[in-house]
């Protein structure tokens, strides 16, 4: 329960601190600058401020992407690079207990910034098996025969097992292609040497940007549409199919899977799966022989969505949670969901009656209302421009996580958008309302049961 312990404890160091955290977003990459809003308070705001690091939501795997830009490291007399070890591990510290991929921009690395042979040698052995165990993957991108040297000097201390894992892409179009990241921030400086290297390697200008127009989806699409084309494409039913399909499975087989959300999935199966649903082919999750298939499949649903379940408009108000006295955030939750369309919020009450069914399980499954928060957040929610920076992680989960533990509160105590008042049955719960604080070691109570929920 670690991560929990750490996600816990950075609230408590940070909810007064921390200020709302707002970035641009475009498809597949985005520009990205330092984050003008980190607060000078913040532990390690000496390091951070350079925007070294970028948490930049996940793969389509259901992986947590975390980016190292060289570019962004000033001169070594201008940056302590003990500090910047601390830092790392600060961050990864949050995100290793599921599965993560790291990718490792070496453009901009001189001989002005880069750390010594012996820093170097010291970094790599503090980071122990805690780290590399769910480091699925290490990509690292325009390297240089700088990189081949520190490999060769470094290969008696790398596992046979750790070397699989990192992989060379010499473009950006490469790193695309295989990671299909959407939400990938990438610095100025890199997105400029990669036109100017594409540029060389074609022998000519930089090709035309314009985008081609968009195919029209299919008829039986599930990924990649808005909502109200699968209601509808579907008679009108608000439960998006995949969605209900996933969760169905999950509730009946997965919800005492030890890490469920937390692990990746065969990239191949999930390709495969995500084809036959576009195709309105039926899926049977029995034939794949692994829970992680649906609940991957579920996670990549909802971050393909065109617009997030929570919507753009939510997102600065999201934001504000941590600004909130603690105890109205749970009013203000409440408030935030009766401001969402009647579709996203029947979807989001959906969603969360499972997720509080999972989290009710966690003795079993290590999943509490914190770890999915960690795994959902990004997922819910994210700005209508750029990606969302380092310091957003606190208030989105934070958000999430009070959806999950104060499911029965913030969705049976009010009218939902445009509709009668939820009783208890509508909810998915049972009657009386059991409410655990976040943090708190009240013992689980019995799974509500799902199968009464009902959307109108």
């Amino acid at each position: 329960m670690k991560s929990r312990v750490t996600f816990v404890q950075n609230c408590r160091d940070h909810r007064r601190k921390q200020p709302l955290g707002t970035a641009r977003r475009t498809p597949v990459v985005a520009m990205v600058d330092a984050d003008p809003t980190l607060s000078t308070s913040h532990s390690f705001y000496d390091v951070a401020r350079h925007g070294i690091l970028q948490v930049a939501g996940e793969d389509r795997y259901g992986r947590r992407v975390v980016t190292f830009s060289c570019c962004r490291m000033p001169p070594s007399h201008e940056l302590n690079h003990q500090r910047l070890l601390e830092y790392l591990k600060f961050t990864l510290d949050q995100h290793v207990e599921h599965d993560y991929t790291i990718v490792y921009f070496h453009y901009g690395l001189n001989s002005r910034n880069k750390p010594s042979l012996s820093w170097l040698q010291s970094a790599y052995k503090e980071f122990d098996r805690k780290y590399k165990k769910n480091l699925k993957a290490l990509y690292v991108v325009h390297p240089t025969s700088f990189i081949k040297v520190l490999w060769n000097l470094f290969r008696p201390l790398i596992s046979h097992k750790f070397g699989k894992k990192v992989t060379y892409f010499s473009s950006l179009r490469e790193l695309r292609e295989h990671l299909q990241c959407d939400q990938l921030p990438v610095p100025l400086e890199v997105l400029r040497y990669d036109e100017k290297l594409r540029s060389l390697h074609e022998g000519g200008p930089p090709p035309s940007t314009k985008t081609p127009p968009p195919r029209p989806p299919l008829p039986t699409q599930q990924f990649g549409v808005s909502l109200q084309y699968l209601k509808d494409k579907n008679q009108g039913e608000l439960i998006p199919p995949v969605l209900r399909l996933t969760v169905t499975y999950l509730r009946e087989k997965g919800l005492h899977t030890e890490g469920l959300f937390r692990r990746s999935a065969s990239a191949q199966t999930v390709r495969l799966v995500q084809r036959l649903l576009d195709q309105g082919k039926p899926v049977n999750f029995d034939d794949y022989g692994d829970i992680h298939v649906p609940a991957v499949i579920l996670k990549t649903f909802l971050r393909e969505l065109p617009q997030p379940l929570l919507t753009f408009e939510a997102y600065e108000r999201v934001m504000g949670i941590t600004n909130v006295e603690s105890s109205l955030r749970v009013t203000h939750c409440r408030q935030i969901l009766r401001s969402l369309p009647e579709h996203n919020y029947a979807v989001l009450r959906y969603l969360v009656a499972f997720l509080h069914a999972v989290s009710q399980e966690s003795i079993l499954n290590k999943m509490t209302s914190s770890n999915l928060a960690c795994v959902f957040g990004l997922n819910l929610i994210w700005p209508s421009q750029g990606t969302s920076s380092l310091s957003a992680l606190l208030p989105l989960n934070l958000f999430t996580e009070l959806l999950i533990e104060y499911y029965e509160t913030i969705f049976s105590g009010h009218e939902g958008p445009g509709e009668r008042a939820l009783g208890p049955a509508d909810a998915g719960g049972q009657g009386s309302h059991h409410i655990r604080g976040c943090g708190g070691t009240d013992p689980p109570q019995p799974s509500p049961g799902l199968s009464s929920l009902r959307v109108p």
